[in-house]
C-alpha cells in the first residue's frame, strides 16, 4: 500500500533517511513536520539565517557582539546561535534514537581547512555545543588527521568538502582506526558522516565537459554523481564500514529518488523538499539499478571523472587540490564564515 507522501514512504518503508539542509527556524520546523531526523548546516546557511533572524536572535547576537572577540572568534560564537537553535529542536529525535540520529553539524573554519592545530581545537569546542553536534571537518589530509583524533576523542564527525569515491574509503578507513583508539582508551564511541556533494560534482564535471567538447552529454552528467554515490556505497557495504554515507548538495528530484532504499543520509534543501512532495516520483527503492555501462564509459573519457569514480581515483594528499574541492571551500569561507567574521546588527 503507498503511502501518502514520498518521505513518509521512504523513512517507514525503507532504510534511508534524510536530514534537513538549513537552519533558518521556519525551515526548519517544516522539514521537522516532514520527517527529517537531522539537519545539515555549512558556513553559507548558518550565516543566512542569522541575517534572516536577527530580530529574533538580537540579544544573543548583541551578547557577542559586546565582547568585541577577534573576528575568527566572533564568526564562531555567531554560528553558535543558529546551530545550538536548531540542535534543540532535533534534540528529542536525537534521544528517541538513542543517539544514532538527531544530529546538527557545526563546521569549523572553512578558510583553516589546512591548519591541524586550528581545527582540533575548534572541533573540540563545537562538539561542546550540544550533546547532538557533528562537527564537520573537511576531507582533505589535514581534516582527516583531526578527524581520527575525534574519533578517538568519542567525538562525532562529518567529513564535508567531499567529491570522490577514494575520500569516503579515507573517511571511513580513518574513522575505524579512531574508533578503535577511543576503545582501546574506554571512550564512548561517536558517529561518522562521510558527505558526497552529488550536485558539486556534476556542476563541476558538466564545466570540465564542455571545455573539454566530451562526447558526454547532460543525461550523462546528471548521473555522473549517482554513479560515484553507488560506487562508493558497494564498496561500504562490502567492507562493512562504520561511517554512513551522507549524501547532500542535491541538484533535483533524481538525486533523492534514485538512492532511495539505501543504508545511508539524504540531505535535502526546502526547494527540493518542495520538488520531491509535489509529486510524481514513484515509491520504488532505486539504490540497486546500476547506472548503464555506455553511461560510465562516455563519463571515463573525462580524466577528472575516472579521479573521481575509482577507489584509487585520488591520495589523500591530492584531496585538497581536486578541481571542486577549492571552490567549495572558498564560498564556504567567503559567502559565510567572513560574513560573519565582519556582522554588525
Amino acid at each position: 500500500m503507498a503511502e501518502t507522501d514520498y518521505f513518509r514512504w521512504l523513512t517507514r518503508r525503507t532504510k534511508t533517511a534524510w536530514w534537513h539542509d538549513s537552519a533558518h527556524p521556519p525551515e526548519v520546523a517544516r522539514g521537522l513536520e516532514r520527517g527529517a531526523v537531522g539537519a545539515t548546516t555549512n558556513p553559507f546557511l548558518t550565516n543566512l539565517a542569522l541575517r534572516a533572524n536577527r530580530d529574533l536572535w538580537a540579544q544573543e547576537i548583541r551578547e557577542v557582539l559586546s565582547q568585541k572577540p577577534e573576528p575568527e572568534r566572533q564568526a564562531e560564537l555567531l554560528m553558535r546561535i543558529p546551530v545550538t537553535h536548531t540542535a534543540e529542536k532535533f534534540l528529542p529525535e536525537y534521544e528517541r534514537s538513542g543517539g544514532r540520529q538527531g544530529y546538527v553539524c557545526a563546521q569549523v573554519n572553512p578558510a583553516r581547512a589546512g591548519d591541524r592545530e586550528v581545527m582540533l581545537p575548534m572541533a573540540r569546542r563545537l562538539h561542546g555545543w550540544a550533546p547532538n553536534i557533528a562537527v564537520k571537518l573537511p576531507a582533505i589530509a589535514a581534516g582527516l588527521d583531526v578527524l581520527e583524533e575525534c574519533a578517538a576523542e568519542g567525538i562525532t564527525v562529518a567529513a564535508t568538502v567531499s567529491f570522490t569515491v577514494s575520500q569516503t574509503i579515507a573517511i571511513a578507513e580513518r574513522y575505524r582506526q579512531g574508533v578503535r583508539r577511543a576503545r582501546a582508551g574506554g571512550l564512548p564511541v561517536g558517529k561518522c558522516f562521510a558527505v558526497m556533494m552529488i550536485g558539486r560534482l556534476d556542476d563541476y564535471l558538466r564545466e570540465v565537459a564542455h571545455d573539454a567538447r566530451a562526447e558526454a552529454g547532460e543525461s550523462d552528467i546528471r548521473q555522473s554523481g549517482l554513479a560515484v554515490v553507488k560506487r562508493a556505497y558497494a564498496i561500504y557495504r562490502a567492507r562493512g564500514y562504520e561511517a554512513v554515507l551522507l549524501v547532500a548538495a542535491m541538484r533535483g528530484t533524481h538525486h533523492v529518488s534514485e538512492l532511495a532504499g539505501a543504508e545511508l543520509t539524504l540531505s535535502i534543501a526546502p526547494p527540493f523538499q518542495d520538488q520531491v512532495l509535489a509529486g510524481g516520483l514513484a515509491q520504488e527503492e532505486r539504490i540497486q539499478a546500476a547506472v548503464a555501462p555506455d553511461v560510465i564509459a562516455r563519463l571515463s573519457q573525462m580524466p577528472e571523472f575516472v579521479r573521481a569514480y575509482e577507489p584509487d581515483g585520488l591520495r589523500p594528499e591530492e584531496f585538497v587540490s581536486y578541481g571542486v574541492t577549492q571552490r567549495t571551500l572558498s564560498q564556504f569561507a567567503d559567502a559565510g564564515w567572513k560574513l560573519m567574521e565582519a556582522f554588525r546588527l
